[in-house]
Protein backbone atom coordinates (compact mmCIF):
# COMPACT_ATOMS: atom_id res chain seq x y z
CA UNK A 1 0.00 0.00 0.00
CA UNK A 2 2.70 2.39 0.15
CA UNK A 3 4.16 1.33 -3.00
CA UNK A 4 1.01 2.44 -4.14
CA UNK A 5 0.97 5.33 -2.43
CA UNK A 6 4.25 6.22 -4.38
CA UNK A 7 3.01 5.79 -7.52
CA UNK A 8 -0.70 7.81 -7.17
CA UNK A 9 0.38 10.50 -5.23
CA UNK A 10 3.54 11.42 -7.40
CA UNK A 11 0.97 11.77 -10.57
CA UNK A 12 -0.90 14.52 -9.20
CA UNK A 13 0.97 16.17 -6.37
CA UNK A 14 3.56 17.63 -9.15
CA UNK A 15 -0.47 19.83 -11.03
CA UNK A 16 -0.24 22.71 -8.12
CA UNK A 17 3.09 23.20 -8.52
CA UNK A 18 3.69 23.70 -12.03
CA UNK A 19 3.46 27.59 -11.83
CA UNK A 20 6.10 27.70 -9.67
CA UNK A 21 7.91 24.94 -11.51
CA UNK A 22 8.66 27.23 -15.01
CA UNK A 23 8.80 30.60 -12.89
CA UNK A 24 12.42 28.99 -11.41
CA UNK A 25 13.35 27.13 -14.36
CA UNK A 26 11.53 28.46 -17.17
CA UNK A 27 10.24 26.28 -20.13
CA UNK A 28 7.03 27.02 -20.36
CA UNK A 29 6.65 25.98 -23.70
CA UNK A 30 7.51 22.11 -22.87
CA UNK A 31 6.27 22.10 -19.17
CA UNK A 32 3.52 19.53 -20.26
CA UNK A 33 6.15 16.98 -20.68
CA UNK A 34 6.23 16.98 -16.97
CA UNK A 35 2.97 14.85 -16.97
CA UNK A 36 3.45 13.07 -20.53
CA UNK A 37 7.30 12.03 -19.85
CA UNK A 38 5.67 10.27 -16.92
CA UNK A 39 2.92 9.17 -18.26
CA UNK A 40 4.97 7.53 -21.61
CA UNK A 41 7.44 6.04 -19.16
CA UNK A 42 4.94 4.01 -16.86
CA UNK A 43 2.75 2.67 -20.07
CA UNK A 44 5.66 1.67 -22.03
CA UNK A 45 7.51 -0.10 -19.10
CA UNK A 46 4.38 -1.93 -17.88
CA UNK A 47 4.64 -4.67 -19.92
CA UNK A 48 8.30 -5.14 -19.80
CA UNK A 49 8.27 -5.41 -15.57
CA UNK A 50 5.39 -7.88 -16.11
CA UNK A 51 7.22 -10.24 -18.16
CA UNK A 52 10.56 -9.93 -15.57
CA UNK A 53 7.93 -10.36 -13.06
CA UNK A 54 6.86 -13.61 -14.41
CA UNK A 55 11.07 -14.57 -14.94
CA UNK A 56 12.69 -13.15 -11.72
CA UNK A 57 9.83 -12.81 -9.54
CA UNK A 58 7.84 -10.05 -7.62
CA UNK A 59 9.85 -9.27 -4.93
CA UNK A 60 13.26 -8.06 -7.21
CA UNK A 61 11.40 -5.97 -9.43
CA UNK A 62 9.35 -4.23 -6.92
CA UNK A 63 12.70 -3.40 -5.07
CA UNK A 64 14.08 -2.45 -8.51
CA UNK A 65 11.09 -0.32 -9.24
CA UNK A 66 11.42 1.53 -6.06
CA UNK A 67 14.82 2.42 -6.14
CA UNK A 68 14.74 4.01 -9.06
CA UNK A 69 11.76 5.44 -8.75
CA UNK A 70 13.14 7.06 -5.69
CA UNK A 71 16.37 8.18 -7.13
CA UNK A 72 14.49 10.12 -9.98
CA UNK A 73 12.78 11.51 -6.89
CA UNK A 74 15.98 12.54 -5.88
CA UNK A 75 17.12 13.91 -9.31
CA UNK A 76 13.83 15.77 -9.73
CA UNK A 77 14.07 17.59 -6.37
CA UNK A 78 17.91 19.20 -7.79
CA UNK A 79 16.94 19.99 -11.29
CA UNK A 80 18.66 22.98 -12.79
CA UNK A 81 16.20 23.51 -15.93
CA UNK A 82 12.92 22.27 -17.71
CA UNK A 83 15.06 19.88 -19.80
CA UNK A 84 16.46 18.02 -16.59
CA UNK A 85 13.66 18.11 -14.49
CA UNK A 86 11.61 16.60 -17.84
CA UNK A 87 14.23 13.83 -17.88
CA UNK A 88 14.37 12.72 -14.23
CA UNK A 89 10.29 12.19 -14.47
CA UNK A 90 10.71 10.09 -17.24
CA UNK A 91 13.34 7.77 -15.13
CA UNK A 92 10.16 8.21 -11.83
CA UNK A 93 7.95 7.02 -14.57
CA UNK A 94 10.30 3.84 -15.08
CA UNK A 95 10.25 3.33 -11.26
CA UNK A 96 6.38 3.77 -11.16
CA UNK A 97 5.64 1.47 -13.94
CA UNK A 98 7.06 -1.39 -12.13
CA UNK A 99 5.28 -0.37 -9.07
CA UNK A 100 1.59 -0.35 -10.78
CA UNK A 101 1.99 -4.01 -11.90
CA UNK A 102 3.85 -5.67 -10.12
CA UNK A 103 1.98 -4.35 -6.94
CA UNK A 104 -1.54 -5.69 -8.22
CA UNK A 105 0.15 -9.07 -9.23
CA UNK A 106 1.45 -9.78 -5.54
CA UNK A 107 -1.97 -9.13 -4.36
CA UNK A 108 -2.91 -11.85 -6.29
CA UNK A 109 -0.07 -13.97 -5.48
CA UNK A 110 -0.93 -13.66 -1.97
CA UNK A 111 -4.45 -14.11 -1.66
CA UNK A 112 -7.10 -16.40 -2.68
CA UNK A 113 -9.77 -15.22 -5.09
CA UNK A 114 -12.41 -14.26 -2.19
CA UNK A 115 -10.09 -12.23 -0.55
CA UNK A 116 -9.23 -10.40 -3.94
CA UNK A 117 -12.12 -8.05 -3.44
CA UNK A 118 -10.80 -6.68 -0.24
CA UNK A 119 -7.40 -6.02 -0.52
CA UNK A 120 -7.56 -4.56 -4.17
CA UNK A 121 -10.43 -2.32 -2.66
CA UNK A 122 -7.78 -0.98 -0.13
CA UNK A 123 -5.12 -0.58 -2.46
CA UNK A 124 -8.15 1.29 -4.82
CA UNK A 125 -8.59 3.73 -1.69
CA UNK A 126 -5.09 4.50 -1.47
CA UNK A 127 -4.63 5.25 -4.71
CA UNK A 128 -8.25 7.53 -5.03
CA UNK A 129 -7.41 8.78 -1.25
CA UNK A 130 -3.56 10.09 -3.01
CA UNK A 131 -5.43 11.57 -6.39
CA UNK A 132 -7.66 13.85 -4.30
CA UNK A 133 -5.19 14.62 -1.53
CA UNK A 134 -2.35 14.93 -3.94
CA UNK A 135 -2.96 18.32 -5.73
CA UNK A 136 -3.41 19.85 -1.91
CA UNK A 137 -0.50 18.69 -0.63
CA UNK A 138 1.06 19.95 -3.77
CA UNK A 139 -0.04 23.39 -2.87
CA UNK A 140 0.79 23.68 0.41
CA UNK A 141 4.39 22.19 0.03
CA UNK A 142 4.74 24.73 -3.14
CA UNK A 143 3.42 27.84 -0.64
CA UNK A 144 4.90 26.95 2.44
CA UNK A 145 8.18 25.53 1.25
CA UNK A 146 9.94 24.91 -2.15
CA UNK A 147 8.47 22.86 -5.17
CA UNK A 148 11.46 20.47 -4.51
CA UNK A 149 10.05 19.46 -1.46
CA UNK A 150 7.07 17.54 -3.91
CA UNK A 151 9.59 15.06 -4.65
CA UNK A 152 11.42 15.12 -1.57
CA UNK A 153 8.70 13.95 0.37
CA UNK A 154 8.61 10.61 -1.77
CA UNK A 155 11.91 9.63 0.00
CA UNK A 156 10.46 8.67 3.45
CA UNK A 157 7.72 7.04 2.51
CA UNK A 158 9.71 5.21 -0.06
CA UNK A 159 12.34 3.98 2.13
CA UNK A 160 9.77 3.14 4.62
CA UNK A 161 7.80 0.54 1.95
CA UNK A 162 11.52 -0.66 0.71
CA UNK A 163 12.61 -1.64 4.21
CA UNK A 164 8.90 -3.39 4.32
CA UNK A 165 9.26 -5.06 1.14
CA UNK A 166 13.03 -6.55 1.81
CA UNK A 167 12.25 -6.88 5.56
CA UNK A 168 8.63 -8.94 5.16
CA UNK A 169 7.93 -9.77 1.68
CA UNK A 170 8.92 -13.63 1.11
CA UNK A 171 8.50 -15.62 -1.79
CA UNK A 172 10.26 -18.11 -4.00
CA UNK A 173 9.64 -19.31 -7.40
CA UNK A 174 8.18 -22.62 -8.44
CA UNK A 175 10.91 -25.44 -8.76
CA UNK A 176 10.29 -25.05 -12.71
CA UNK A 177 11.48 -21.84 -13.35
CA UNK A 178 14.64 -22.55 -10.55
CA UNK A 179 15.54 -25.22 -12.95
CA UNK A 180 16.12 -23.35 -16.12
CA UNK A 181 18.14 -19.95 -17.35
CA UNK A 182 15.48 -16.61 -17.48
CA UNK A 183 16.45 -15.50 -21.63
CA UNK A 184 14.94 -11.90 -21.31
CA UNK A 185 14.01 -10.86 -24.72
CA UNK A 186 15.97 -7.38 -24.80
CA UNK A 187 15.24 -6.42 -28.42
CA UNK A 188 11.52 -6.87 -27.64
CA UNK A 189 11.51 -4.38 -24.95
CA UNK A 190 13.48 -1.83 -26.79
CA UNK A 191 10.73 -2.67 -30.01
CA UNK A 192 8.20 -2.17 -27.37
CA UNK A 193 9.83 0.98 -25.73
CA UNK A 194 9.85 2.64 -29.47
CA UNK A 195 6.59 1.49 -30.30
CA UNK A 196 4.61 2.81 -27.41
CA UNK A 197 6.54 6.01 -27.02
CA UNK A 198 6.33 7.30 -30.50
CA UNK A 199 2.19 6.22 -30.72
CA UNK A 200 1.68 8.19 -27.24
CA UNK A 201 4.08 11.36 -28.20
CA UNK A 202 2.32 11.47 -31.24
CA UNK A 203 -1.59 11.15 -29.43
CA UNK A 204 0.03 13.23 -25.84
CA UNK A 205 1.33 16.30 -28.18
CA UNK A 206 -0.97 16.35 -31.53
CA UNK A 207 -3.12 18.99 -31.93
CA UNK A 208 -1.45 20.54 -28.91
CA UNK A 209 2.36 21.10 -29.44
CA UNK A 210 1.35 20.55 -33.72
CA UNK A 211 -1.62 20.01 -35.97
CA UNK A 212 -2.94 16.71 -36.05
CA UNK A 213 -2.24 16.32 -39.93
CA UNK A 214 1.33 18.35 -39.74
CA UNK A 215 4.83 16.25 -40.33
CA UNK A 216 5.76 15.77 -37.00
CA UNK A 217 2.30 13.84 -36.30
CA UNK A 218 2.66 12.02 -39.43
CA UNK A 219 5.83 11.09 -39.00
CA UNK A 220 5.37 9.84 -34.97
CA UNK A 221 2.06 7.71 -36.42
CA UNK A 222 4.41 6.26 -39.35
CA UNK A 223 7.80 5.55 -36.91
CA UNK A 224 5.14 3.75 -34.51
CA UNK A 225 3.41 1.48 -36.77
CA UNK A 226 6.94 0.70 -38.25
CA UNK A 227 7.64 -0.31 -34.73
CA UNK A 228 4.72 -2.19 -34.06
CA UNK A 229 5.61 -4.61 -37.52
CA UNK A 230 9.00 -4.87 -35.93
CA UNK A 231 7.45 -5.48 -32.44
CA UNK A 232 5.42 -8.37 -33.87
CA UNK A 233 8.27 -9.73 -36.37
CA UNK A 234 10.96 -10.06 -33.28
CA UNK A 235 8.03 -11.50 -30.44
CA UNK A 236 7.41 -14.25 -32.54
CA UNK A 237 10.95 -15.51 -33.16
CA UNK A 238 11.49 -14.67 -29.24
CA UNK A 239 12.05 -17.95 -27.07
CA UNK A 240 10.65 -15.84 -24.41
CA UNK A 241 8.73 -12.46 -26.28
CA UNK A 242 7.74 -10.01 -23.29
CA UNK A 243 4.32 -9.85 -24.93
CA UNK A 244 3.49 -13.34 -25.68
CA UNK A 245 1.09 -14.46 -28.02
CA UNK A 246 -1.43 -16.39 -26.06
CA UNK A 247 -2.10 -12.67 -24.44
CA UNK A 248 -4.04 -12.23 -27.29
CA UNK A 249 -5.11 -15.60 -28.56
CA UNK A 250 -6.92 -15.89 -25.36
CA UNK A 251 -10.38 -14.98 -25.03
CA UNK A 252 -10.45 -14.05 -21.59
CA UNK A 253 -7.43 -11.92 -21.77
CA UNK A 254 -7.83 -10.42 -24.60
CA UNK A 255 -11.23 -9.35 -24.11
CA UNK A 256 -10.49 -7.72 -20.72
CA UNK A 257 -7.80 -6.17 -22.23
CA UNK A 258 -9.99 -4.71 -25.02
CA UNK A 259 -13.09 -3.80 -22.64
CA UNK A 260 -10.46 -2.05 -20.07
CA UNK A 261 -9.02 -0.50 -22.98
CA UNK A 262 -12.17 1.05 -23.41
CA UNK A 263 -12.72 1.96 -20.53
CA UNK A 264 -9.77 3.87 -19.94
CA UNK A 265 -11.01 6.09 -23.09
CA UNK A 266 -13.60 7.17 -21.31
CA UNK A 267 -12.25 7.74 -18.05
CA UNK A 268 -10.78 11.07 -20.01
CA UNK A 269 -14.19 12.90 -19.77
CA UNK A 270 -14.52 12.93 -15.76
CA UNK A 271 -10.66 13.08 -14.82
CA UNK A 272 -9.71 15.68 -17.69
CA UNK A 273 -12.71 17.05 -18.86
CA UNK A 274 -15.27 17.97 -15.26
CA UNK A 275 -12.60 20.57 -13.19
CA UNK A 276 -13.23 22.30 -16.15
CA UNK A 277 -16.98 21.88 -16.10
CA UNK A 278 -17.08 22.69 -12.76
CA UNK A 279 -15.10 25.63 -12.51
CA UNK A 280 -15.87 26.87 -16.14
CA UNK A 281 -20.28 26.68 -15.69
CA UNK A 282 -20.63 26.15 -11.97
CA UNK A 283 -18.27 28.84 -11.39
CA UNK A 284 -16.05 26.82 -8.44
CA UNK A 285 -12.54 26.82 -7.49
CA UNK A 286 -10.28 24.48 -8.11
CA UNK A 287 -10.90 22.86 -4.96
CA UNK A 288 -14.60 23.07 -4.92
CA UNK A 289 -13.93 21.10 -8.16
CA UNK A 290 -11.28 18.45 -7.18
CA UNK A 291 -14.23 17.71 -4.54
CA UNK A 292 -16.91 17.20 -7.19
CA UNK A 293 -14.53 14.42 -8.97
CA UNK A 294 -13.37 13.03 -5.86
CA UNK A 295 -17.30 11.93 -5.58
CA UNK A 296 -15.95 9.20 -7.78
CA UNK A 297 -12.83 8.24 -5.47
CA UNK A 298 -15.46 7.57 -2.58
CA UNK A 299 -17.63 5.26 -4.39
CA UNK A 300 -15.35 3.21 -6.14
CA UNK A 301 -13.36 1.52 -3.48
CA UNK A 302 -16.57 0.58 -1.73
CA UNK A 303 -18.21 -1.16 -4.51
CA UNK A 304 -15.14 -2.75 -5.58
CA UNK A 305 -14.80 -4.66 -2.12
CA UNK A 306 -18.27 -5.40 -2.40
CA UNK A 307 -18.21 -6.86 -5.96
CA UNK A 308 -17.67 -10.22 -5.08
CA UNK A 309 -20.98 -10.63 -3.66
CA UNK A 310 -22.21 -10.23 -7.17
CA UNK A 311 -19.83 -11.72 -9.31
CA UNK A 312 -20.34 -15.12 -7.00
CA UNK A 313 -23.67 -15.18 -7.33
CA UNK A 314 -23.81 -14.01 -11.43
CA UNK A 315 -20.77 -14.94 -12.94
CA UNK A 316 -17.91 -12.11 -13.32
CA UNK A 317 -18.82 -11.58 -17.25
CA UNK A 318 -22.53 -10.41 -15.70
CA UNK A 319 -21.27 -8.76 -13.09
CA UNK A 320 -18.69 -6.65 -15.17
CA UNK A 321 -21.40 -6.50 -17.48
CA UNK A 322 -24.16 -4.99 -15.20
CA UNK A 323 -21.27 -2.40 -14.17
CA UNK A 324 -20.54 -1.26 -17.49
CA UNK A 325 -24.24 -1.00 -18.79
CA UNK A 326 -25.18 1.36 -15.75
CA UNK A 327 -22.07 3.24 -16.42
CA UNK A 328 -23.40 3.93 -20.32
CA UNK A 329 -26.53 5.46 -18.68
CA UNK A 330 -24.71 7.29 -15.74
CA UNK A 331 -22.89 8.81 -18.62
CA UNK A 332 -25.76 9.52 -20.80
CA UNK A 333 -27.48 11.39 -17.86
CA UNK A 334 -25.00 13.89 -17.57
CA UNK A 335 -25.76 16.04 -20.94
CA UNK A 336 -29.57 15.87 -19.24
CA UNK A 337 -28.18 18.44 -16.19
CA UNK A 338 -29.67 21.68 -16.13
CA UNK A 339 -27.57 25.07 -16.89
CA UNK A 340 -26.13 25.95 -14.86
CA UNK A 341 -27.48 23.76 -12.36
CA UNK A 342 -25.54 23.04 -8.87
CA UNK A 343 -22.11 21.48 -7.77
CA UNK A 344 -23.84 18.66 -6.15
CA UNK A 345 -25.58 16.99 -9.25
CA UNK A 346 -22.88 16.25 -11.41
CA UNK A 347 -21.23 14.76 -7.83
CA UNK A 348 -23.91 12.51 -7.58
CA UNK A 349 -23.06 11.50 -11.43
CA UNK A 350 -20.05 10.57 -9.98
CA UNK A 351 -21.13 9.32 -7.20
CA UNK A 352 -22.81 6.60 -9.08
CA UNK A 353 -20.56 6.71 -12.23
CA UNK A 354 -18.17 5.09 -9.67
CA UNK A 355 -19.66 2.42 -7.88
CA UNK A 356 -20.69 1.22 -11.33
CA UNK A 357 -16.69 0.88 -12.47
CA UNK A 358 -15.95 -0.49 -9.14
CA UNK A 359 -18.37 -3.63 -9.84
CA UNK A 360 -16.75 -3.60 -13.47
CA UNK A 361 -13.36 -3.20 -13.30
CA UNK A 362 -11.88 -5.12 -10.17
CA UNK A 363 -14.28 -8.29 -10.92
CA UNK A 364 -12.39 -8.41 -14.82
CA UNK A 365 -9.05 -7.98 -13.26
CA UNK A 366 -9.12 -10.76 -10.87
CA UNK A 367 -11.35 -13.09 -13.66
CA UNK A 368 -7.76 -12.74 -15.82
CA UNK A 369 -5.38 -13.22 -12.24
CA UNK A 370 -7.18 -16.44 -11.73
CA UNK A 371 -7.06 -17.88 -15.18
CA UNK A 372 -3.67 -17.91 -14.92
CA UNK A 373 -0.64 -19.74 -13.07
CA UNK A 374 2.37 -17.72 -11.48
CA UNK A 375 4.72 -17.59 -14.27
CA UNK A 376 1.89 -15.97 -16.71
CA UNK A 377 0.28 -13.93 -14.24
CA UNK A 378 3.12 -10.74 -14.09
CA UNK A 379 2.32 -10.91 -17.98
CA UNK A 380 -1.23 -10.92 -18.17
CA UNK A 381 -1.92 -8.14 -15.33
CA UNK A 382 0.86 -5.96 -17.13
CA UNK A 383 -1.35 -6.74 -20.40
CA UNK A 384 -4.68 -5.44 -19.54
CA UNK A 385 -2.95 -2.26 -17.14
CA UNK A 386 -0.77 -1.40 -20.65
CA UNK A 387 -4.22 -1.23 -22.61
CA UNK A 388 -6.38 0.66 -20.15
CA UNK A 389 -3.10 3.46 -20.19
CA UNK A 390 -3.37 3.22 -23.60
CA UNK A 391 -7.10 3.86 -23.98
CA UNK A 392 -6.69 6.85 -21.56
CA UNK A 393 -3.82 8.40 -24.22
CA UNK A 394 -6.44 7.60 -27.21
CA UNK A 395 -9.34 9.44 -25.13
CA UNK A 396 -7.43 12.41 -24.47
CA UNK A 397 -6.70 13.10 -27.98
CA UNK A 398 -10.11 11.46 -29.10
CA UNK A 399 -12.13 13.71 -26.64
CA UNK A 400 -9.65 16.77 -26.72
CA UNK A 401 -10.43 17.02 -30.17
CA UNK A 402 -14.20 16.55 -29.55
CA UNK A 403 -14.25 19.48 -27.15
CA UNK A 404 -12.19 22.08 -29.71
CA UNK A 405 -14.27 21.02 -32.79
CA UNK A 406 -17.49 21.77 -30.73
CA UNK A 407 -16.00 24.68 -29.28
CA UNK A 408 -14.88 26.03 -32.66
CA UNK A 409 -18.31 25.99 -33.87
CA UNK A 410 -20.08 27.48 -30.94
CA UNK A 411 -17.58 30.42 -31.47
CA UNK A 412 -18.15 30.92 -35.41
CA UNK A 413 -21.72 30.87 -34.55
CA UNK A 414 -21.72 33.67 -31.62
CA UNK A 415 -23.28 36.64 -32.48
CA UNK A 416 -21.38 39.46 -34.07
CA UNK A 417 -21.35 42.44 -31.29
CA UNK A 418 -19.81 39.53 -28.77
CA UNK A 419 -17.53 37.12 -31.47
CA UNK A 420 -14.49 39.97 -31.29
CA UNK A 421 -11.69 38.61 -28.73
CA UNK A 422 -13.37 35.30 -28.03
CA UNK A 423 -10.74 32.96 -26.81
CA UNK A 424 -10.36 29.43 -29.55
CA UNK A 425 -9.85 26.50 -27.52
CA UNK A 426 -11.26 24.76 -23.84
CA UNK A 427 -8.10 26.12 -21.89
CA UNK A 428 -8.28 29.82 -22.89
CA UNK A 429 -11.97 29.98 -22.95
CA UNK A 430 -11.12 28.68 -19.08
CA UNK A 431 -8.82 31.09 -18.26
CA UNK A 432 -10.91 34.04 -20.04
CA UNK A 433 -13.75 32.63 -17.54
CA UNK A 434 -11.38 33.07 -14.45
CA UNK A 435 -10.39 36.44 -15.16
CA UNK A 436 -13.05 38.64 -13.91
CA UNK A 437 -14.07 41.44 -15.63
CA UNK A 438 -12.26 40.47 -18.65
CA UNK A 439 -15.70 39.52 -20.75
CA UNK A 440 -18.84 41.11 -20.78
CA UNK A 441 -21.54 39.12 -18.84
CA UNK A 442 -23.16 38.05 -22.08
CA UNK A 443 -20.14 37.15 -23.46
CA UNK A 444 -19.25 35.15 -20.58
CA UNK A 445 -22.39 33.48 -20.25
CA UNK A 446 -21.75 32.62 -24.32
CA UNK A 447 -19.02 30.86 -23.54
CA UNK A 448 -20.14 29.17 -20.41
CA UNK A 449 -22.92 27.53 -22.81
CA UNK A 450 -20.60 26.77 -25.08
CA UNK A 451 -18.40 25.17 -22.14
CA UNK A 452 -21.44 23.06 -21.41
CA UNK A 453 -22.12 21.59 -24.72
CA UNK A 454 -18.78 20.72 -25.43
CA UNK A 455 -18.55 18.60 -22.25
CA UNK A 456 -21.79 17.27 -22.83
CA UNK A 457 -20.63 16.03 -26.09
CA UNK A 458 -17.39 14.48 -24.33
CA UNK A 459 -19.55 12.78 -21.87
CA UNK A 460 -21.49 11.15 -24.93
CA UNK A 461 -19.17 10.06 -26.26
CA UNK A 462 -18.00 8.20 -23.11
CA UNK A 463 -20.89 6.52 -23.34
CA UNK A 464 -20.43 5.22 -26.69
CA UNK A 465 -17.08 3.90 -25.26
CA UNK A 466 -18.75 2.20 -22.13
CA UNK A 467 -21.14 0.78 -24.70
CA UNK A 468 -18.60 -0.60 -26.79
CA UNK A 469 -17.13 -2.15 -23.89
CA UNK A 470 -20.18 -3.74 -22.61
CA UNK A 471 -20.38 -4.86 -26.94
CA UNK A 472 -17.08 -6.61 -26.33
CA UNK A 473 -17.76 -8.43 -23.00
CA UNK A 474 -20.85 -9.55 -25.04
CA UNK A 475 -19.17 -10.88 -28.11
CA UNK A 476 -15.77 -12.18 -26.94
CA UNK A 477 -16.06 -12.97 -23.53
CA UNK A 478 -16.39 -16.47 -22.33
CA UNK A 479 -19.64 -16.54 -20.42
CA UNK A 480 -17.77 -18.62 -17.42
CA UNK A 481 -14.35 -17.26 -16.45
CA UNK A 482 -11.42 -20.62 -16.52
CA UNK A 483 -9.99 -20.39 -13.15
CA UNK A 484 -6.43 -22.06 -12.94
CA UNK A 485 -5.49 -25.11 -10.64
CA UNK A 486 -3.44 -22.62 -7.87
CA UNK A 487 -6.83 -20.15 -7.68
CA UNK A 488 -9.02 -22.62 -7.40
CA UNK A 489 -7.04 -24.46 -4.57
CA UNK A 490 -6.60 -20.89 -2.79
CA UNK A 491 -2.73 -21.48 -3.04
CA UNK A 492 -0.40 -18.55 -3.32
CA UNK A 493 3.25 -17.98 -4.10
CA UNK A 494 5.09 -20.29 -1.55
CA UNK A 495 6.93 -18.68 1.09
CA UNK A 496 10.52 -19.34 1.32
CA UNK A 497 9.67 -22.26 4.25
CA UNK A 498 7.98 -23.67 1.34
CA UNK A 499 4.23 -23.38 2.37
CA UNK A 500 1.48 -21.88 0.84
CA UNK A 501 -1.22 -19.39 1.97
CA UNK A 502 -4.79 -21.29 1.94
CA UNK A 503 -7.90 -19.88 1.46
Amino acid sequence: MLCMALAALDSTIIATAVPQIVADLGGFAVFSWLFSGYLLAVTVSLPVYGKLSDTFGRKPILVTGVIVFLVGSLLCAGAWDMGSLIAFRVLQGLGGGALQGTIHTIAADLYPMKERPRIQAKLSTVWATSAVAGPGIGGLLTAYADWRWIFLVNLPVGALALWLVIRHFRESLPARERDRRPRIDWPGALAIFASGGLLLSALVQGGVAWPWFSVPSLLLFGGSALCVAATVVIERRAAEPIIPGWVWRRRTISAVNLALGAVGLLMVAPTVFLPTYAQAVLGLGPIAAGFVLSAMTLSWPVSSALSSHVYNRTGIRACAMTGIGAATLILLAFPLLPYPGAAWQPALIMLALGAALGIFQLPLIIGVQSSVGFEERGTATASILFCRQVGQCVGAALFGAVANATLNARLADAPADIRPGLPGDLDSVSHALARAGALTDRAADYLRRAVDVAVEHVYIGAAVAAALAFLILLLLAPRRFPVHGEAASGTAVPNTRGEGLKG
